[in-house]
């Protein structure tokens, strides 16, 4: 590597920039935990439902066609009810469920081995030419096996750079904007698809109670959003990162950086064996869903539709595509001896869900009152009437919606914590506009995952700092922030031209999404 000095040193920030760092880092430090935030704003609900309970409005209740009413969720029969329907409440909370026996799969499928082998191999057989697409590309797969990306992904990028003779920073800065960056790039359904869409469906409802949302309504946008990541990501990572990093000296020590470990024939037909095991499953369900009469299609024969039981078993078949194939290489490998092995690895996935069972709890409560006060479809009314009063075109609206997003995300890093909070007004809001549910969804994913890459307070931030320490010593989070800046603002500006002319061109988003509500 060149010893060349650069102008400011790897670890050095314009005064500016450290300014900009520190005003987000105490506007987020200031701001509560989102169990707490969500708590906060269910008592604001009933505060407020208990003040404008008396007033009578003049807008209209788009569900039932009469003035809305608040309903004031402090009143004796309320705050009865709230008590007495609190279990099921909860226990009846979409997105729950949802995350919680996905993760069954996916944490047999991590706990065996089966995520970090498949993704090894991947780069192991990339030609040095391919080996920059490949690793986002990796990267922007490993969003199906929940966090596995920046704990297994980031790390990888480094190693396989360094071992190619490439820039180590560039490799972590490459695989950080696939997995993060890229967050709602995916070719493959995942967890978060049907876990946005049960907040998405739930708002939706507040104004219209008959409104099904599909969980896979953004997996055509998700799945060719990946190809655009990939080449925006190779084209930045070889042509701006990795020249502005020839100067930067690799001075960490030899003995802490880590190197790859090779796959062994073991491994290898592990991974044969787990992929057969994969496809066979996948097979059963098409020739299960093709056959006629199928009890996985709906009364009409259609598979796709909303009352499709298909569709319905999108989570299930999520956790039994990762389960399968996760005992099949647990076996083979030899990282699986018996039974307990797999209910152990079933169980490490939950133990990291006791915080998000925390949140949850709260969200569901907030959300629940405020759909049942009539809070949240005033608001939503109101404020659809006055963005139609500044008579903006729908499109920018979207964008806002988008723009709005990425800047909440630079404080609230969890995207589930944002769209519990966000979705209650955005949806609604944008349904009075004649925007649908599904758009307003695509667009929250796109702004909730460009400005991942440069906040700080996202909770993965700190360890790729650590991650680029190993290599770059005098790494901090301004040489971290310089590096994802570039992505962050390429990937902001095409990522919303291309859904625009998603939207333009009529492609569909997904499976039973529109673009217009009704």
């Amino acid at each position: 590597m060149s010893s060349h000095r650069t102008r400011h040193r790897p670890g050095s920030k314009p005064a500016s920039i450290d300014r900009a760092l520190d005003l987000v880092e105490r506007i987020g430090n200031a701001l509560p935990d989102p169990a707490v935030l969500f708590f906060a704003m269910l008592i604001l609900t009933w505060v407020v439902s208990a003040l404008l309970s008396p007033v009578a409005f003049d807008e209209i209740h788009p569900a039932t066609g009469t003035p809305i009413r608040i309903v004031n969720q402090l009143s004796g029969p309320a705050l009865a009810d709230f008590l007495a329907t609190m279990v099921t409440t909860f226990t009846g909370f979409h997105p729950l469920g949802v995350v919680l026996v996905a993760l069954l799969g996916v944490g047999v499928a991590e706990k065996t081995g089966l995520v970090n082998a498949g993704l090894k191999a991947l780069m192991n057989v990339t030609p040095a030419a391919l080996l920059t697409p490949m690793l986002i590309f990796v990267a922007i797969l490993s969003h199906s096996a929940a966090d596995a990306g920046y704990v297994l992904v980031i790390p990888l990028g480094g190693i396989v750079f360094y071992a190619a003779g490439r820039h180590p920073l560039a490799g972590i800065a490459a695989a950080f904007a696939g997995v993060s960056g890229g967050f709602a790039a995916n070719p493959l359904p995942s967890g978060i698809d049907p876990l946005l869409q049960g907040f998405t469906q739930s708002a939706a409802q507040i104004v219209d109670p008959a409104r099904l949302v599909n969980p896979l309504c953004n997996l055509l946008f998700t799945g060719t959003s990946s190809v655009l990541i990939v080449l925006l990501g190779w084209y930045i990572t070889d042509r701006i990162i990795e020249p502005r990093l020839a100067a930067t000296t690799v001075d960490g020590d030899p003995d802490e950086i880590p190197h790859i470990e090779e796959l062994t024939s073991r491994d290898y037909r592990a991974l044969l064996l787990a992929l057969v095991s994969g496809l066979a499953c996948a097979g059963l369900v098409a020739a299960w869903a093709l056959l006629p009469g199928s009890a996985l299609a709906d009364t009409d024969g259609e598979l796709t539709s909303f009352a499709a039981p298909l569709m319905q078993s999108i989570v299930p078949l999520i956790m039994v595509f990762f389960l399968v194939p996760g005992i099949v290489f647990g076996y083979a490998a030899g990282t699986v001896k018996n039974h307990r092995d797999i209910v152990a690895g079933m169980s490490a996935s939950m133990s990291t869900m006791g915080y998000y069972l925390v949140m949850a709890f709260f969200a569901a409560l907030f959300i629940d009152a405020f759909s049942s006060s009539n809070v949240g479809v005033l608001l939503a009314v109101k404020g659809a009437n006055a963005l139609e009063g500044l008579g903006m075109p729908a499109a920018a609206t979207v964008v806002g919606v988008t723009g709005l997003t990425a800047g909440v995300n630079l404080l609230v890093g969890s995207a589930s914590a944002k769209w519990a909070l966000l979705s209650p007004i955005f949806v609604p809001m944008l349904m009075q506009l004649g925007i649908s549910p599904e758009l307003t969804q695509a667009a929250y994913r796109v702004g909730d995952s460009v400005s991942n890459i440069i906040t700080p307070l996202m909770p993965y931030f700190p360890l790729v700092v650590v991650f680029c320490k190993r290599y770059v010593t005098r790494t901090g989070i301004g040489t971290v922030v310089a590096l994802m800046v570039p992505y962050s603002l390429v990937f902001a500006i095409a990522w919303i031209l291309f859904l625009l002319a998603f939207w333009g061109l009529g492609v569909p988003l997904g499976l039973q999404a529109t673009y217009t509500y009704p």
